[in-house]
Parts: structure tokens; C-alpha cells; sequence
């Protein structure tokens, strides 16, 4: 299955867009269902239910959190993510144990690729984006993923599992627009913010 689209967020720049989008605690608190999203070292070896355990509360997102401690914990290509993400398909909530690669990510362009499982039902991803600041001030948001779905849900066929898709992306972007509306705001307020931003970019 393959899927794709552009969202646009207004009175935002693209380093700014970029840098919300490179911190795994706002990927992690924009996507539905996901109850972690943890960097390992070996993505071969995970114990899913410690880092369960372990989840604390998360740091500061923008605007609040400091633009350089975000960038020092943001992701960089070779990195491994363990997620924990629960979707619901039909009368089925997966709990899906998944293993997220950065293969690249060098702004204003990213890609990932991952597999997850979960009883019965399985995934595996190759996902990419990248950044346009336009005239307006606007930034559009260029994502395509491509996704291999076997199992239970498979056997539901695209008619249930598109919606569903299109409804975990919608939720995600809008999240993160809010998020970055309260950045745009801060920053016209502050007026150093976003060009903290940008010198680190």
C-alpha cells in the first residue's frame, strides 16, 4: 500500500518545522496510540515491556523546551527507535512492538523505515518527507510512505485499513500544527526564538 500527501502549516518557518519534526518526544506526543518512542542501541535486542516501564515523564516540547537541547536529542540517520504504538483497526487494537531506522535525515528532507508486530498481524514501512517554505509564509510538509501489512489486519483488506491510515496522519499533522502554532506565537512574542531556531539549523 502506498500513501502520500502534503500538509501545510502557516506563519511557520522550515527550520522550525524541521526541528519539532526531528524531536522524537513531539513525534512520540503527536501520533496516536504511540506510548513510546525510545532510542536503542541494538534494535535486535529489545525488551519492550522494561522500556514500558521505564517511560517517565516526558521533557519540555517547543515552545517551552530550549531550541539547542531539542536539536541535541533530535533524531541523526543510522539511529534506532523502539515505539510502542496501539491502533485501532476495526474491533482490533493492536499493540504493535515496532523497530523505527532514521536512513536519512539531513533538512530539509527525512526518511525512516520500520517493522512492527503485534498478535496476529504484522508491518513493515519505508517512509520519507521533506520541506517547502513558500512566499506566504507558509511551509508544506511533502510525506509519502509505502507499507507492507500482513495478518489479521491484512485480511481486512484497504477498504478498513486506508481510513484508518488517513485518520492516524491527519490526527499526527494536526497535532504537531498545534504545536507549532504556540512556536509561531512565542516566537512573534519573544522575537529571538525563531531566530534561535534558525542559527542552529
Amino acid at each position: 500500500m502506498e500513501f502520500d500527501g502534503t500538509f501545510t502549516i502557516d506563519d511557520v518557518s522550515a527550520e522550525e518545522v524541521w526541528l519539532a519534526l526531528s524531536d522524537p518526544y513531539m513525534i512520540k506526543q503527536s501520533l496516536p496510540g504511540c506510548q513510546f518512542l525510545t532510542r536503542v542501541d541494538d534494535p535486535d535486542d529489545v525488551d519492550f515491556e522494561a522500556l514500558r516501564e521505564e517511560t517517565g515523564e516526558d521533557p519540555p516540547l517547543l515552545p517551552e523546551a530550549d531550541p539547542e537541547d531539542v536539536a541535541d536529542r533530535g533524531f541523526e540517520a543510522g539511529e534506532h527507535y523502539a515505539a510502542l504504538v496501539e491502533i485501532g483497526v476495526g474491533a482490533v487494537n493492536p499493540s504493535f512492538k515496532t523497530i523505527v531506522t532514521i536512513d536519512e535525515w539531513d533538512y530539509p528532507t527525512g526518511s525512516a523505515s520500520g517493522e512492527g508486530d503485534a498478535s496476529g498481524s504484522a508491518f513493515e514501512m519505508d517512509s520519507g518527507m521533506s520541506l517547502t517554505e513558500n512566499d506566504d509564509g507558509s511551509v508544506d510538509i511533502d510525506w509519502h510512505a509505502e507499507a507492507d501489512v500482513f495478518g489479521r489486519i491484512a485480511q481486512m483488506g484497504q477498504r478498513v485499513i486506508n481510513p484508518v491510515a488517513d485518520r492516524v496522519v491527519s490526527r499526527f499533522f494536526q497535532n504537531i500544527e498545534s504545536q507549532l502554532t504556540a512556536v509561531a506565537d512565542e516566537a512573534d512574542e519573544s522575537g529571538g526564538l525563531g531566530d534561535r531556531i534558525r542559527d542552529i539549523l
